[in-house]
């Protein structure tokens, strides 16, 4: 479980394949600090660090994870978002962030507004329902808040801290991120949908 407040960006320094998973080393300020089998958000994707050697971590995806994130199409020099497992003794700044990503979302347009930046993504339509004004969500990891919504997109705003200390500076009008809509949202359609 996260927050979606993002701690280190880390860099991709190998991408390996093994049959149908990839494997990626990743070097951050924090990754000698990791152990292995230990959870961590890289781009709101939770992964299970499995070996660390000289300031870099080794985390691999399988072919549901490649097929369902933006991690088939990440590449040696690439700038993650990271952040570590919420700890239960710490304050809960973002939102309850799992690391299971649900779609792909495609930016479409983006910003600036006068010091803070605003971003417009498209997302599959089956979403629909999980995305409220000013309701929260997940993207890249990042614990955001969403308004100027619509059947199948969204705005989000981004202030200068954000924007300097995570990946987002690097999106541009085609990028693609990742999306975990919110899980109070979810479980709430769920028990709709069963009947309670």
């Amino acid at each position: 479980m996260f927050t979606g407040i993002i701690e280190v960006m880390g860099e991709i320094r190998e991408v390996t394949g093994n049959g149908s998973n990839r494997t990626f080393w990743v070097s951050s300020d924090i990754s000698g600090q990791l152990q292995v089998d230990q959870s961590v958000s890289h781009d709101g994707v939770c992964l299970t660090v499995d070996a660390i050697k000289e300031g870099q971590h080794r985390v691999t995806a399988i072919e549901e994870t490649l097929k369902k994130t933006t991690l088939g199409d990440w590449k040696n020099g690439d700038t993650l978002n990271l952040e570590r497992c919420l700890q239960l003794n710490g304050r809960l700044d973002g939102h309850l962030v799992q690391g299971h990503v649900d779609a792909v979302a495609l930016c479409t347009e983006k910003k600036e507004k006068k010091g803070s930046w605003e971003f417009e993504f498209e997302f599959p339509k089956q979403f629909a329902h999980l995305v409220i004004e000013k309701g929260s969500i997940s993207l890249q990891g990042i614990s955001l808040t969403v308004f100027g919504v619509k059947k199948k997109s969204f705005r989000v705003a981004i202030i200068p801290y954000t924007f300097e200390h995570t990946n987002m500076y690097q999106l541009v009008a085609g990028s693609t991120v990742n999306v975990e809509f919110d899980l109070i949202g979810k479980y709430i359609t769920r028990l709709k949908e069963i009947g309670h």
